[in-house]
């Protein structure tokens, strides 16, 4: 199938390119390396270095290319800078699905699966989390995300020829098995790197937000998910699509693990003391987030292979290790 990878520069975008060429897919990228690295595409793969909101160029790769597939990875994605420029959030996320749909549209192009984010769920009322759930975001991020699931909808009851997967991850972790591919944002925010990087001494030590949490521990609880898991989710979900079908699945490996277990496992894996300080709960964080993913494991027939977290710091463990500057050519942002 011929294929367009809208972010495919990106950490989880890239992952989800190698997997698409390795199973016999013809990839095109298109990304403004805004937050992304050429670096990281899949060598081979043409780079098309356009934004989303580029409608008309959009056409021309599309038709150029005989696209018939569509995984949209494309966004900003910290919740904080969220809050801060909620307008760039709503342009780029929101107004640039428009764009890129308005662009297939022109190109006779109606499969999209689509990058969405259990943050469209703000705060459950209980988990683990259903697809069910109400969906009541407390941040921009969340918006922009629920906002094109609504968009994608509402498009697939005008057009019966449009299907989409709209995949809600939580919390993406690790690098590829092969070490070939991994993380590298500017600022890092996520937990396992940060972890890694402080260990490393390439940032300053890991600030532990909350010791006095509902949990086992006192540190809050989330759910991970290999990134290699996740882009597998994606290839079947692609491959499900037909016409006027809409898919939402969660993604997750339907466990969590605290702050500390997390810590603990970096600990285990690197040898190393993670160096850390303790400070006061954030605004809005949940004690306890993880995903029921049944659905997509019912209806799918999709699994996890990572399960534990040892096993997934592992893999970030030999990137960051192996790649410390990450591909670090340049002080710009990941996605």
């Amino acid at each position: 199938m011929n294929v367009l990878v809208a972010g495919g520069a990106g950490y989880i975008g890239s992952h989800a390119v190698k997997q698409l060429v390795a199973a016999g897919n013809r990839v095109v990228v298109a990304d403004n390396l805004c937050r992304g690295h050429a670096a990281a595409v899949t060598p081979g793969v043409e780079l098309a270095a356009i934004d989303l909101r580029s409608t008309a160029e959009l056409v021309d790769v599309m038709k150029s290319h005989r696209i018939e597939s569509v995984m949209h990875f494309a966004a900003l994605a910290y919740v904080g800078e969220s809050v801060s420029v909620p307008l760039d959030y709503y342009e780029n996320n929101t107004a640039g699905t428009l764009s890129l749909l308005r662009a297939m549209r022109a190109a006779g192009v109606f499969r999209m699966v689509f990058s969405s984010t259990c943050a469209t769920y703000g705060e459950p009322e209980t988990v683990p989390i259903v697809e069910t759930c109400p969906q009541r975001p407390i941040n921009p991020y969340g918006w922009s995300k629920l906002f094109v699931e609504r968009i994608l909808d509402d498009y697939a009851a005008s057009e019966p020829a449009f299907s989409f997967a709209a995949l809600r991850y939580f919390n993406v972790a690790g690098a590829a098995a092969d070490g070939s591919l991994g993380e590298d944002h500017h600022p890092e925010t996520h937990l396992i790197p940060a972890a890694i990087l402080s260990t490393l001494g390439r940032r300053p030590p890991l600030t532990v937000f909350g010791q006095d949490y509902p949990t086992a521990d006192g540190t809050c609880v989330r759910d991970y998910i290999h990134v290699d898991d996740l882009c597998a989710a994606h290839l079947r979900a692609m491959a499900a699509l037909s016409d006027g079908r809409r898919l939402i699945y969660n993604l997750g490996i339907g466990r969590g693990y605290s702050v500390a277990e997390v810590i603990a496992a970096v600990e285990r894996v690197s040898g190393r003391v993670v160096p850390r300080t303790y400070g006061p709960r954030r605004a809005g964080d949940p004690a306890v987030l993880f995903a029921n993913s049944a659905k997509i494991r019912k209806e799918l027939g999709w699994s996890p292979h990572y399960t534990e977290i040892d096993a997934i710091v592992e893999t970030a463990w030999k990137w960051f290790r192996d790649h410390p500057h990450g591909y670090a050519h340049s002080p710009t942002d990941a996605a």
